[in-house]
């Protein structure tokens, strides 16, 4: 398209003329104000639905145009018939195919985009027409094609016959077909392949084909595969594709045709077919061999492709042919060199990463079996298997320290995922294999590294040991004879590099419920993981399996409390490790306090914290700013996951008999409540300063949110103080994180008459600052609204007669709720739903809720069939219909009033409903009273209409 003047942009009222749309069209193009393209695409979307595409569209086809202008002519026409099919009269039809098949022969020689295009409206006009209009589409199609026509050169109209070919059933996959035609039209096609095939097999054989014209018939025919057609009917045209395989320009393609052919659903059920296919799979083995000597990446990957795609879609046909178990055997093998490829993934090849699945599947054929025939396979297969293990920790070594100095964090992430593909893939073949592969690593390992006279690579040192931790992580060990002889191998291993030392910590992490049965054993490994604490490299392993060990051996370690924590210490004083490893690693710390007596836990306690606090304390002197809140909000962090498990009570342990044997009876307050109470006035002056902001309040919060769901009722001398300061918190800058933390309380100390009275003042303060911001204008607090949806609920689940309190304001709090609802946030609304939903039940216990219900109820109804008629997001729709069931039920004779006169309103909710419409709707809701499920179903649909979309290609997830 040739440079112009800068065009205007097209007014939006503007005719849809030839003209209108070739300026429209060079603005989107060439103008470089990118406002001025979006308003010109607009426009030319409007103008490609319009009923004058008809006429503009062939126009714009003229020869002389340009091929962006054509190209929008070819797909306007392309819309008109796909889209508004029902638009065109029948007698239109032929009228319309003559000149579509006209236009494709002109363009056959012509610009190729718009060849397609064209070639893609005559497959939709074919596809709507099939079969009762257009009875031999296909035949027709290679037909008219095939006849002289001396303007046309005969490669330019074979060129275009076979775009056609290849675009029809691709258009049929993606086309908006109902059904009950998709299924019918399938079928005519599949009976039609009848005209394409011999033609394509007349012109793959033909010995003048050149090769531009084969790889279009592979093409085509890959297209046609997808039909689900018969895959008998394929054969010779998948054997054609198996001899274009040794033709590097028609390779690529000949390996998409064979794999769409042979991965179609259907095509198991043609087995003597399938037999048939193996030899020459098998044939190409030594092209295989070649391409990996000779490192062509591409052709042992499209190669092994082959291969897997004939084993993974049908190993479970091809096992049922026991007399044929040696071919099939030949192919397994044949994929295990693929899975054993030379070279490390991702840079010296990319194929074995294919096979992976196969394995999967072969297994879980192998084992569906009857016992018997399970029995024979197993003789054949458990070696496989075996072998398999071998390859794939070969494949999971690291390369050389040199080589994988020069790789890309690209490629190392690559390498990374592929390794955990192998190991989910070990933790697999457990399952096959069993105690037998254990016991097998375990020899490997051990002859290794007792081997003095061939000194190993720590790479190989490495793969077998990931291939343990891969399986000890998932599987149950406990009962493992080799365990205990791995534990003591684990302290011989020289360890002389980062990859190694991280895979010897997540091995012991991945052992620690073993070392916690076996705590004589714990001793060999924990001077590995303290010592790693100390290397910033090893950060994530040696954490996180010192925290394992904290987690599951807590009982056991007292004897090395004391050495734990000093090395901690020394680590979180030298700042070694990123944020997230400290917090995991006062998690470990809080486990293993949590098993000592409490005069050993305040002791730890207070060397631990004390150094914090200390900068706590300098930190609330200074004024407020970015580097200081940062440090504040770490310290805070570091107490809070500290808190997080500390649990003297045990709470969540599933060792009670341990607990009971080993465990005294505590006596005296909680120490993780006598350390708040220690540093309560300090937080209270961090507070004061930095009220204003959220992520440190969060932080606080979270101090005390954490500690009361681990300690339960043993926060409760800690609940007086802490109400006050909330409230006083909240008082000054009301904060989401306060109200999370208000609902806590309520939810533990409901029932605890002695703890509440602090908790319900707190409960109507709260309440009462929330109804005074409401007042203010909440819409820029979503969050605070949500927090405080959440806190009425809780209050009605666990505390109702909170409601009775003459100091709350149902109603305003009604009203609030009813407000919520119409927010634009999502979280927001499903908590106001959740409000009313425990409101509406109580509507007969509580006197309060159940007049403001009676006389307000009616705008809460409104404001749910709004949210229905299309106010609110659709993936809402479930707790709407909650609302409904409620009122249905514990207000029937109000709600029968309420939704009358509500649907008498015009066009609401929704004028695309129609009184009739309403009310089914309303009869429907009405007359379910105990189906939950139903009336959830009823609003689905009804929403649907409400929106215009009931019966749209939007509605299939929904």
């Amino acid at each position: 398209m040739e440079r112009r003047a800068e065009a205007p942009p097209p007014p939006q009222g503007l005719d849809f003329t030839v003209e209108n749309v070739e300026k429209a069209l060079h603005q989107l193009y060439y103008d470089p104000n990118i406002e001025n393209k979006n308003l010109a695409q607009k426009w030319l979307m409007q103008a490609q639905v319009s009923p004058q595409a008809w006429h503009f569209s062939w126009l714009l086809l003229h020869m002389d145009k340009v091929p962006e202008i054509q190209y929008f002519g070819a797909s306007a026409l392309h819309i008109k018939i796909s889209r508004y099919w029902n638009d065109i009269p029948a007698d239109q039809y032929e009228s319309l195919k003559s000149q579509l098949f006209t236009h494709i022969t002109r363009f056959a020689s012509g610009s190729k985009i718009v060849l397609t295009r064209l070639c893609v409206a005559l497959a939709s006009l074919a596809l709507s027409m099939m079969p009762e209009a257009w009875p031999c589409a296909v035949a027709d199609m290679v037909r008219m094609f095939q006849a002289e026509d001396s303007n046309v050169d005969g490669r330019a109209r074979c060129l275009a016959l076979l775009e056609l070919l290849t675009v029809l059933p691709e258009e049929f996959q993606t086309s908006r077909l109902p059904q009950y035609r998709k299924g019918q039209v399938r079928s005519v096609l599949a009976q039609e392949c009848g005209s394409v095939f011999p033609l394509l097999e007349q012109l793959l054989q033909q010995q003048d084909s050149p090769g531009f014209i084969k790889q279009k018939v592979l093409k085509c025919f890959s297209s046609w595969v997808q039909l689900e057609i018969p895959l008998m009917d394929c054969e010779n045209l998948i054997q054609a594709a198996f001899t274009s395989l040794q033709d590097p320009e028609l390779f690529d393609t000949a390996v998409e045709a064979v794999v769409n052919a042979i991965s179609q659903p259907d095509a198991q059920r043609y087995v003597n077919t399938l037999l048939k296919l193996i030899p020459p799979v098998l044939g190409l083995q030594e092209q295989l061999r070649q391409a990996v000597q000779s490192g062509d990446m591409e052709t042992s990957h499209g190669i092994c492709r082959i291969a897997v795609a004939l084993g993974e879609n049908h190993s479970r046909a091809l096992l049922d042919q026991v007399e044929h178990w040696q071919s099939f055997l030949a192919l397994v093998n044949m994929i295990m060199f693929c899975t054993g490829i030379p070279g490390h993934y991702p840079v010296n090849e990319t194929t074995s990463s294919l096979t992976l699945t196969f394995w999967y599947t072969l297994q879980d054929d192998i084992l569906s079996f009857e016992p018997d025939k399970q029995a024979v396979y197993q003789q054949v297969y458990r070696p496989v298997y075996f072998q398999l293990v071998d390859v794939l920790l070969h494949k999971a070594q690291f390369p050389s320290d040199e080589e994988y100095g020069f790789w890309s964090s690209d490629e190392k992430e690559q390498f990374r995922i592929y390794r955990v593909d192998i190991s989910d893939t070990l933790m697999y073949v457990y399952e096959m294999l069993g105690a037998e592969l254990l016991s097998s690593l375990y020899d490997k390992l051990g002859r290794l590294l007792t081997n003095t006279e061939q000194p190993s690579t720590w790479q190989h040192t490495e793969a077998l040991l990931y291939g343990f931790q891969s399986i000890a992580e998932t599987i149950d060990v406990n009962y493992s004879d080799v365990v205990p002889g791995l534990i003591g191998l684990i302290p011989r291993i020289s360890i002389s590099n980062v990859q190694l030392a991280d895979t010897v910590m997540f091995t012991i992490g991945a052992l620690s419920e073993w070392l916690a049965d076996h705590p004589v054993m714990i001793n060999n490994v924990l001077p590995l993981v303290l010592q790693a604490l100390g290397n910033p490299e090893l950060s994530i392993s040696s954490v996180s399996t010192l925290k394992k060990i904290c987690r599951e051996c807590k009982y056991d370690l007292p004897p090395y409390a004391a050495n734990i924590v000093a090395v901690s210490q020394e680590v979180l004083m030298k700042q070694i490790h990123k944020t997230s490893q400290c917090m995991w690693l006062m998690q470990a710390l809080g486990f293993l306090l949590s098993a000592l007596q409490v005069e050993e836990i305040l002791k730890n306690l207070h060397s631990l914290i004390t150094p914090y606090i200390q900068q706590l304390e300098k930190l609330a002197d200074e004024t407020p700013n970015p580097s200081n809140k940062l440090a504040i909000i770490h310290i805070l962090g570091l107490l809070s996951n500290l808190f997080t498990t500390l649990d003297i009570s045990h709470h969540d342990d599933d060792h009670e008999s341990t607990e009971v044997k080993k465990m005294p009876v505590q006596q005296g307050p909680n120490p993780v409540v006598v350390v708040l109470q220690q540093v309560f006035q300090l937080i209270q002056k961090v507070l004061s300063k930095w009220l204003n902001d959220a992520q440190v309040v969060e932080s606080v919060c979270a101090i005390f949110e954490k500690s009361v769901k681990t300690l339960l009722d043993d926060f409760a001398p800690m609940v007086p103080q802490l109400c006050e300061m909330l409230g006083q918190m909240y008082s000054t800058i009301p904060q989401a994180s306060a109200i999370d933390l208000t609902r806590q309380l309520v939810h533990i100390f409901a029932h605890e008459p002695a703890h509440f009275p602090p908790i319900k003042a707190l409960f109507l303060l709260v309440t009462s600052v929330t109804l005074t911001l409401f007042q203010q204008g909440p819409r820029d607090h979503p969050d605070i609204v949500d927090s405080f949806m959440q806190l009425l609920a809780q209050a009605l689940k666990r505390k109702p007669d909170l409601f009775l309190c003459s100091n709350l304001d149902v109603k305003a709090v009604f009203q609030c709720g009813v407000l919520s609802l119409k927010f634009p946030e999502a979280p927001t609304v499903k908590a106001s739903c959740g409000f009313f939903t425990e409101l509406l039940p109580r509507c007969g216990e509580i006197a309060p809720v159940g007049q403001v219900v009676h006389e307000n109820g009616k705008v809460l109804l409104q404001a749910v069939l709004e949210g229905v008629g299309g106010q609110a997001s659709r993936s809402l729709m479930d707790h709407f219909a909650e609302i409904l069931f409620a009122l249905n039920k514990h207000c029937f004779s109000y709600l029968s009033v309420w939704i009358k006169e509500a649907m008498q309103q015009d066009g609401f909710p929704s004028a695309c409903v129609s009184p009739e419409q309403k009310e089914t709707f309303s009869q429907q809701i009405l007359r379910e009273r105990v189906n939950k499920r139903r009336v959830k179903e009823m609003v689905k649909e009804f929403t649907l209409l409400c929106r215009g979309l009931h019966g749209t290609e939007y509605t299939a997830d929904y």
